[in-house]
């Protein structure tokens, strides 16, 4: 059920395409902290060149299952494959760009060699970082503050500079845990037009928010709720499935369901 409704998406592909391996592959996922489970018996396929969308609330698992997607944190039990290896394999690491909910760039050091720096560590090649880095500068409009030294910008700011950091590698897969968190809507959604264009070109974006209905945007949805799959599918087939006319609606419908006795 979750391959099929995870497949469909808000856009199809043309009939003759051959079929790509899914970009994530996650089967029965299991992750307990002492007595606290985070993460019970998840299954979730990611098709490659697709938007996702993680939806839940706080403690909902969104931030447990990026880390593992990642190899920073392993699972009680069950598997997971990113980009057709095991997640965490060596070999996949530089194609995967990761921006955390937390800061994760260096206040000390400037904008410009906060990118740089990011870049070297996933190998980029420097007469290629040169043209890498201007290009993500100017998504996330610092140009012109990329000698600032990034104690002394905002909140936002900072974030774009995080999210420029997780781009500059050009990676096949990005996971981006809150990305628009702090960030303008006009520039919100300059972003998502950004992973629209990077879809297109074969790429897959995996991202957490708890803007519900921003991720009407995204090709598909899964709603975590207390470490479990509540539904997966397109934002509007989740929104007829319930009979709501919103995500937060629909979300909110099927965790009653779950709790209705019987």
């Amino acid at each position: 059920m979750a391959h099929r409704e995870m497949t469909e998406g808000n856009r199809s592909s043309p009939s003759s395409a051959p079929e790509r391996p899914p970009a994530v592959s996650v089967r029965g996922l299991v992750k307990r902290f002492g007595d606290v489970t985070a993460l019970n018996s998840v299954s979730v396929e990611i098709p490659t060149g697709r938007v996702l969308g993680l939806l839940g609330p706080n403690g909902a698992g969104k931030t447990t299952l990026i880390r593992i997607l990642l190899g920073l944190t392993r699972p009680t039990s069950g598997a997971a494959t990113v980009l057709g290896r095991p997640a965490g394999a060596a070999e996949v690491r530089a194609r995967v760009g990761y921006m955390p909910q937390d800061l994760a760039v260096y206040t000390d050091l400037s904008v410009e060699e906060n990118v740089v720096l990011f870049g070297r560590l996933y190998g980029v090649p420097a007469p290629h970082l040169r043209n890498r880095l201007d290009e993500v500068l100017g998504l996330v409009q610092l140009r012109d503050r990329r000698h600032s030294v990034v104690a002394e910008l905002s909140g936002g700011m900072r974030r774009r500079v995080s999210f420029a950091s997780a781009l500059v590698a050009d990676p096949d897969l990005l996971l981006l845990d809150e990305p628009t968190v702090g960030v303008d809507p006009e520039l919100r959604s300059e972003f998502w037009e950004y992973f629209h264009r990077l879809t297109e070109t074969g790429k897959t974006v995996v991202l957490t928010t708890h803007y519900m209905e921003e991720a009407n945007r995204a090709d598909s949805a899964v709603f975590l709720h207390a470490g479990s799959v509540l539904a997966t599918g397109a934002p509007n087939d989740l929104k007829a499935r319930t009979g709501t006319s919103d995500l937060e609606d629909a979300f909110l419908h099927l965790v009653r369901e779950r709790a209705a006795p019987g």
